[in-house]
């Protein structure tokens, strides 16, 4: 696991509100879930469950994102990053990334 960017979502999950749902990341083979369906807090695990929202995306996507060198939609326009299920929720994403 890349801990580095498991620390930094863990950082950003515990800085905003719970979403009432459950986020997973793919990042490459790695999974990194984010679960805000307790209503109290977002806890980031691991756990390769079912979640409401997905995002598929290469690490080395997810860092240009992180650190604003790619755009999200222009990700998701050209397939470099998918998102299966509520779109919703996966813009809410910016206060993560």
């Amino acid at each position: 696991m890349s801990s580095e960017i498991f620390e930094a979502i863990k950082t950003q999950a515990a800085n905003v509100g719970p979403f009432n749902a459950k986020l997973k990341f793919v990042l490459d083979e790695e999974i990194i879930l984010i679960d805000g369906s307790n209503g109290e807090s977002n806890i980031v695990t691991t756990d390769d469950v079912d979640a409401d929202t997905v995002i598929i995306c290469k690490k080395e996507t997810f860092l240009k994102l992180k650190s604003g060198d790619l755009n999200p939609m222009m990700a998701v326009m050209t397939g470099k990053v998918k998102i299966k299920g509520d779109m919703g929720l996966a813009m809410k994403l910016q206060s993560l990334i």
